[in-house]
């Protein structure tokens, strides 16, 4: 079965590049197949609010699995964050500031080499490392197609895509306006880059942040690798924000006891309620489905007006 789904979300992002998303508020701009100097290219979907204007300045969110983001009708399994719904609903309340969304879409294949945070990786023996490398998502198909790569796609996005983004359009380009997001491997790779790149971001959103970095937890010396890098790499409190979830269904009933951990280790290093927040949501589990319908609340918490 994992085998079948695995190979409908390659037909996926195939036919998905024929496309631009349908979505109900705002207008997608596609930059087709990005060329990048550090990663393999990929689509970009930025969304743009209905009332878009040149004459004014616009936060920006960029989020992770863009092929995922606004339309169910063309994703694997037909379902999305609908964002530009849940946006444009919280801008027109005046819950959140205006905002642009910079929509990356992962790669397929090596969406796992992209996203897991290299630096931990690093710091586990060569003889896990090799191990960790061997493992299969299901039968005779690799969790990793090649090396760590997470510290190159995170230039990607920092020394190409953002100064693109800068440029092209209408944004505020400081970190109290800049924020990133994702969910599951996304919601790790959000956590890293703000804490590589601090002078660029100032809140992430971490969904269902995958702790486990791959899928068994027995035996499992990732999880204490990504604790022993928070406790060296948290970003300055006084200037950045964090959130984090996690449900208690399917592979999300794994994450519990380590947030739990990153939870105190948040308070030791000096965040309180006011750029900290972590949600536990009883019953649900690790879907689109299930992150498009509490999306608002880490987009408040860090996108309040």
């Amino acid at each position: 079965m994992k085998k079948i789904i695995y190979l409908l979300i390659l037909v996926s992002i195939f036919m998905q590049g024929q496309n631009n998303p349908a979505v109900i508020k705002g207008k997608i701009e596609r930059i087709s197949n990005f060329e990048s100097k550090f990663i393999s290219s990929r689509n970009i979907d930025v969304w743009l609010p209905d009332n878009y204007n040149k004459k004014k300045k616009y936060a920006v969110l960029y989020m992770h699995d863009g092929q995922m983001l606004f339309d169910a009708e063309l994703t694997w399994n037909k379902q999305a964050w609908e964002v530009e719904e849940v946006i444009s609903k919280l801008t027109n309340e005046k819950k959140i500031k205006e905002i642009i969304v910079v929509g990356i879409w992962n790669s397929g294949e090596t969406r796992h080499n992209d996203y897991f945070p290299q630096k931990p990786f690093e710091k586990l023996t060569i003889f896990q490392q090799d191990s960790i490398y061997k493992l299969e998502r299901s039968k005779g198909m690799k969790l990793f197609n090649g090396k760590v790569n997470s510290d190159n796609y995170l230039k990607f996005i920092t020394q190409e895509l953002k100064p693109y983004i800068d440029k092209k359009y209408n944004v505020y380009t400081k970190k109290e306006h800049t924020f990133i997001a994702g969910s599951s491997m996304g919601g790790l790779i959000s956590m890293y880059a703000i804490c590589e790149y601090p002078e660029i971001f100032g809140g992430a959103a971490c969904i269902s942040t995958h702790w486990t970095g791959i899928f068994q937890t027995e035996n499992n010396p990732i999880p204490e690798k990504f604790l022993d890098y928070l406790k060296d790499n948290l970003p300055n409190p006084k200037t950045h924000s964090f959130y984090f979830d996690y449900g208690t269904e399917g592979i999300d009933a794994f994450y519990e006891p380590t947030q739990q951990k990153v939870d105190q280790l948040l308070k030791e290093k000096g965040y309180s309620t006011k750029n900290w927040l972590t949600k536990k949501y009883i019953g649900e589990n690790h879907s689109e489905a299930a992150w498009q319908k509490r999306l608002h609340i880490p987009l408040i918490f860090l996108i309040k007006s």
